[in-house]
């Protein structure tokens, strides 16, 4: 595919393949772009934003409602560039599909309710006879960069409000999956985006990414990834709006009042979809002493009972990894946990590119499987002895994200949700889990600002107050 950048389609000599993590096959090509190619992008969108900041919010509306309609009917040719590029199992990868059209429909009835308030400035000193009222208006160019484990809804979540706000954005997809994103440009363009209102470039993170974030004419940068990325991103960005949504490392709290079943159905459902590679993942299993024996021979037989393989065939149930050196990483970080007295429980073994979906018990807290983000198909299980030991356990990382309890006790529930640092809490589910309209970001090193289109359009625009001086 080509690359869309200054109102065009644009091909350069230089190309990035784009490969099946399964079995190497190459899919397709893309454009290996550059600074330059970032300079022609910018100064198009430049113009784009006035376009856009002038488009009616109805009509805005009515664009992002049929793009949404479009992805709908052509969802299954959607998916399997989704499965093909990022390795996600087919039915996932539908699921995916199913969720970028709600962030569409969703992005598109925002567009309808962008409004400000009046100011109660009489009730100041002085006020008398002021009239006054606030106005939210665009950013203006939006810089949106995002990741390889969603490669469409993520980049929904950013176009779709950016768009809506009526921003220009241009879109940075990461370096392994870029194609969901290319497609859903030329679906917007199809839809009755202008030309000017949207480029998607293809290339480099390190080249692209620095020279988009540090440019003045970029007024917004939202980004999903890593926090070593998201924190150089902060530092070459300058003075402008910055939305970061970064790592995790989820915590599950199981209370010795749990049903043992349910929360093991729960951490192989939030555990090991799209083989661990989501940022809210289940990765740290804080069990009461009092029943960790019993889930730990409750959660093995449902992990072994995943299958892995081609993400393409109907019966898989974990498909690799988006590369091979993340399945390498992943097995250097279990063999270690395991040389260093962790126990091994189910798993541990690698395919290439496919990591077993893996269990391991007694984890120190200085071992990397348990203090950073694994962003695998493993989990660890550890035990506490009381609610205070477990949220003590829970808040103890850099990371915030999002946090999961089962208890059927109330006042366990509350003082989790009070205490525990994180974005998001689930309660009698695991972390892994996000409604497409709910307020979505972490605390502390996870990041700031929220996603969610009502919430995104806040972040993606700009508050200005009018006050009228009456003379009476």
């Amino acid at each position: 595919m080509k690359m869309f950048i200054g109102g065009k389609w644009v091909d350069k000599s230089e190309k990035i393949e784009v490969r099946n993590p399964y079995d190497n096959s190459l899919i397709d090509m893309v454009p290996k772009g550059d600074r330059t190619d970032v300079d022609k992008a910018l100064q198009t969108a430049v113009q784009g934003a006035k376009v856009m900041a002038r488009m009616p919010g109805y009509d805005r509306y009515r664009i992002l409602r049929k793009a949404a309609d479009i992805l709908e009917a052509r969802a299954e040719e959607f998916a399997q560039i989704i499965s093909k590029e990022e390795g996600k199992i087919i039915g996932e990868a539908r699921f995916e599909v199913s969720r970028a059209v709600q962030t569409l429909t969703l992005s598109a009835e925002e567009a309808k309710r962008i409004h400000g308030e009046t100011v109660p400035i009489d009730g100041a000193p002085g006020g008398a006879g002021k009239l006054a009222f606030t106005l939210r208006v665009p950013c203006g160019v939006v810089a949106a960069i995002t990741p390889f484990n969603f490669p469409l809804n993520l980049v929904c979540h950013k176009v779709g409000p950016a768009l809506a706000a009526g921003n220009a954005v241009v879109i940075k997809p990461a370096t392994d999956t870029p194609l969901s994103a290319l497609k859903l440009t030329e679906l917007l363009l199809e839809a009755g985006i202008p030309e000017e209102g949207i480029a998607c470039l293809t290339g480099p993170g390190g080249e692209i990414g620095d020279t988009l974030c540090a440019d003045r004419r970029v007024r917004k940068i939202t980004f999903t990834g890593s926090r070593d990325v998201g924190e150089r991103i902060c530092h070459v960005a300058g003075i402008k709006k910055v939305t970061m949504e970064l790592g995790s490392n989820s915590p599950v709290i199981i209370m010795p009042d749990a049903d043992l079943e349910k929360v093991a159905a729960a951490v192989v459902a939030t555990g090991y979809s799209n083989a661990g590679q989501v940022c809210i993942s289940t990765q740290r299993v804080l069990t009461s002493k009092k029943v960790y024996g019993d889930f730990l021979e409750v959660l093995k037989p449902q992990v072994e009972a995943l299958t892995t393989g081609d993400q393409l065939k109907e019966t898989t149930k974990v498909g690799p990894m988006v590369r091979e050196q993340d399945a390498i990483r992943v097995e250097k970080w279990i063999n270690e946990a395991i040389e260093g007295g962790a126990r091994l429980i189910t798993g541990g073994k690698r395919s290439g590119a496919i990591y077993a979906p893996t269990v391991i018990a007694d984890a120190k807290p200085d071992m990397k499987v348990y203090s950073d983000e694994i962003f695998g198909p493993a989990v660890v299980v550890n035990k506490f002895e009381d609610i205070d030991e477990a949220i003590a356990m829970a808040n103890d990382s850099i990371y915030g994200l999002s946090a999961g309890i089962f208890t059927e006790n109330l006042e366990w529930a509350m003082k989790f949700a009070r205490e525990v640092q994180s974005g998001n809490l689930m309660i009698n589910w695991g972390p892994q889990w996000r409604a497409d309209l709910m307020p979505y970001g972490g605390l502390k090193e996870s990041g700031f600002g929220k996603e969610g289109p009502r919430y995104a359009v806040e972040e993606m625009t700009e508050l200005k107050l009018v006050c009228f001086h009456l003379k009476s």
